[in-house]
């Protein structure tokens, strides 16, 4: 019995690649004219029948990537948004669309299926992410998960190193002889809040300083939490000479707290954040903060799902990102 022609085939008769053919019998833009022309002849002459049962559903492209935060209301700055989104956008085709969601916004998955999404890019803060990772791996969707480390997940999982960070600017505040530290943490539930938290005080530990818990602030990554939490810690009988900011929103609203309250950064009280946004540079003074990636670690995970969406693969991957520290005049007395 004679076998039905496959992509395979058609890419051997033609001499191109099967990711050429099946962009070609998908009509895609990225095809020349000429090429789309032969290729097609070659597949009405060895009678080609798409398989529409096969998993890559060629011709059934919707050309759209979803783009998914935990949620894009709660505890996602603007600057980290827009980082995030520039990272994604300077990868992917302009014969994509790209969608952007937060997952708290969905009652359930059921409108996130194969057809709609040719693959999808999860920003990830929170393990609340879960079940929208585990639907889309079972909708056999190409994913790639951003920020959050999930070993054994069978996708892409790019992450940076949030603890080591935090680790350092710990280390960098002791090292210049403060010994009254302060940290106003991120958001309750979010990965990130735990790993810059738990790098922090590991240095502390290290150190033989001990942080009170009235040194422990909780804030949620908005700049108006970072200047509560900046008040309540220079209001205390015992103010900190040093605050760690597990984000650079908040540092910025505590050193605005600071100059509210007659106090001089880096003269009175020092100050770090985390993330490095475009921002940090112009406070006053510029900020020192531990840069992440973000915009790295966006157009990483671009790379990659358009890579997947080509090969209809989704092999387990693991990348690491560094961190590193910026150091500016918010922290250091100058001369």
């Amino acid at each position: 019995m004679h076998m039905a022609a496959t992509i395979k085939d058609i890419a051997r008769l033609a001499n191109v690649s099967h990711t050429t053919v099946s962009r070609a019998l998908n009509n895609s833009p990225l095809i020349k004219e000429v090429t789309k022309r032969k290729i097609m002849e070659i597949a009405r002459e060895v009678n080609y029948i798409p398989n529409y049962n096969a998993k890559s559903l060629v011709l059934q492209r919707s050309h759209t990537i979803g783009l998914f935060f935990t949620s894009i209301s709660m505890g996602t700055s603007s600057s980290f948004f827009a980082d995030t989104i520039r990272g994604v956008n300077s990868v992917i085709d302009v014969g994509y669309n790209l969608f952007v969601r937060g997952i708290d916004e969905y009652e359930d998955f059921g409108s996130i299926h194969r057809k709609r999404f040719d693959g999808i890019i999860l920003m990830s803060q929170s393990d609340d992410d879960n079940a929208f990772i585990q639907h889309v791996l079972e909708q056999n969707i190409p994913l790639v998960v951003l920020n959050r480390l999930i070993p054994g997940g069978g996708f892409v999982n790019i992450v940076s190193n949030d603890r080591e960070g935090s680790y350092d600017a710990g280390c960098y505040l002791a090292a210049h002889k403060h010994e009254r530290i302060a940290i106003i943490e991120g958001l309750k539930g979010f990965k990130s809040t735990e790993q810059r938290r738990a790098g922090f005080l590991q240095a502390m530990e290290q150190h033989g300083i001990t942080v009170p818990d009235s040194y422990r602030v909780a804030g949620d990554y908005t700049t108006e939490s970072g200047h509560q939490a900046m008040r309540q810690l220079l209001q205390l009988e015992t103010p900190p000479t040093a605050v760690f900011c597990s984000n650079d929103d908040m540092a910025i609203g505590a050193i605005n707290a600071a100059y509210a309250l007659g106090r001089k950064v880096p003269e009175d009280v020092s100050v770090i954040g985390f993330d490095d946004i475009n921002f940090s540079r112009y406070t006053n003074p510029a900020l020192t903060t531990v840069k992440r990636p973000v915009e790295e670690i966006s157009a990483h995970g671009a790379e990659k799902i358009m890579e997947r969406i080509e090969e209809d693969a989704n092999r387990e991957e693991l990348i690491f990102l560094e961190t590193e520290l910026v150091e500016r005049q918010s922290a250091v007395r100058r001369g």
